[in-house]
């Protein structure tokens, strides 16, 4: 048997390889411009992709964020029966419009009570004032008269002893001349007359000293009751200061009763519920006939000039933001993107704030991304026609270099 040839096996695939890079260098050949395309469109997605990339990677994104705004809870400061209620659900109103009227009747009773205790207090007052000049001229002129009442019955002292020491002098004279003449009576020396005449005159000079000591004694107990009016009378500060703390007092009374006047004048105005700022009310819960209390809700009015965005980021976008950078925050509602700038952080995580913080009592430690609140402000004049609310769902972009 003849030897059988062989023949050397030929991959198709490489067969296949080889004309496409044939025809690959004659297509460059016949084009030589488009490698140059090639390479620009190549340079060009690599710049877009560098583009986008530095374009995402400059941006903090979040969906968990939504509008919020002041919600103002307006209450009744006084009680009282309802009369009027000029507002309803979800109007516009503008700061200072009447929202809900009250009876007045027994405020403007009470108004009038207070109006006339202040002038009742503001006439005792008065009284009070003008009586310390009064007291004080009355007192020292008391005090003035009891100490020149004492210095007179003082001198009547010294008149009065001045007096007995003279009684005594004529007495002791006339007992010595009636003992003398009672021993010349005896032995019949002198008529009987003159013994008689001495006798008398002893009587009357014993008199006369009596009586001098009882002047004495009288006038001793004027100087004592003197002294008594002088005290009496020294008491002239005292009473000059009871009667200023008196005025004092009135003056007081003035000022309390001027207080209730003014508290009787709000509490009329209470009466009225006004709207303290513009915006819209809603929930309202008062109706005409209704007897309502002090700090009773009736409303909630939402001012829609003052918005905001509370924004949750997860803690690992927080790397690169700061207050100041600014935002676009996408309302979902309209469709629409504000200006805004990223205005503070919260103070702890949202986790913290809930109602029910978690907790890792069984140490079975699970690491989960919190989220920070970040407050977002709009720029001015971003929602002239106040279409935003609060509780709307954004989705904020802060831009972070």
């Amino acid at each position: 048997m003849a030897d059988l040839e062989v023949v050397p096996r030929v991959d198709v695939d490489d067969q296949n390889h080889e004309a496409r890079e044939v025809r690959a260098r004659n297509y460059l050949q016949r084009n030589p411009r488009f490698k140059w395309i090639a390479a620009a469109v190549a340079v060009v997605l690599l710049v877009g992709g560098l583009l986008i990339w530095h374009y995402f990677a400059i941006r903090e994104s979040t969906d968990d964020a939504q509008i919020e705004g002041d919600i103002i809870p307006i209450s009744a400061r006084v009680g009282g029966t309802v009369t009027h209620v000029l507002f309803e659900d979800n109007q516009y109103v503008e700061a200072g419009t009447i929202l809900v009227q009250m009876d007045p009747t027994d405020y403007k009773v009470a108004l009038d009570k207070a109006t006339a205790d202040l002038a009742d207090a503001e006439a005792s007052a008065q009284s009070a004032k003008a009586t310390i000049p009064i007291t004080s001229t009355t007192a020292s002129s008391q005090l003035e008269t009891a100490r020149a009442n004492l210095a007179a019955a003082q001198r009547d002292v010294e008149a009065a002893r001045a007096r007995v020491q003279e009684a005594q002098a004529n007495y002791q004279k006339a007992a010595a001349d009636l003992q003398r003449y009672t021993q010349l009576v005896q032995k019949d020396e002198v008529p009987r007359q003159t013994y008689e005449t001495a006798v008398a005159a002893e009587a009357a000079t014993r008199a006369t000293l009596d009586s001098s000591r009882a002047a004495v004694a009288v006038a001793e107990s004027r100087v004592l009751q003197a002294q008594a009016q002088v005290r009496m009378a020294g008491t002239v500060p005292e009473q000059i200061s009871v009667t200023k703390g008196r005025a004092g007092s009135a003056a007081a009374s003035v000022l309390k009763s001027s207080a209730d006047l003014e508290q009787a004048r709000l509490n009329l105005e209470y009466t009225t519920v006004r709207a303290p700022v513009s915006g819209i009310v809603s929930k309202k819960s008062v109706q005409p006939g209704q007897v309502i209390q002090p700090g009773q809700p009736l409303v909630a009015l939402v001012p829609l000039q003052n918005m905001w965005v509370v924004a949750n980021f997860k803690e690992t976008q927080l790397k690169n933001m700061h207050p100041g950078q600014a935002a676009k925050v996408h309302v979902d509602a309209y469709g629409r993107d504000y200006n805004g700038h990223v205005d503070s952080f919260g103070g702890a995580t949202a986790a913290r704030f809930s109602l029910l913080p978690p907790e890792n009592a069984t140490g079975n430690y699970v690491k989960v991304v919190q989220r920070v609140p970040v407050k977002i402000v709009f720029e001015k004049d971003q929602d002239p026609e106040h279409m935003l609310r609060p509780g709307m769902s954004v989705t904020p972009t802060v831009i972070t270099k």
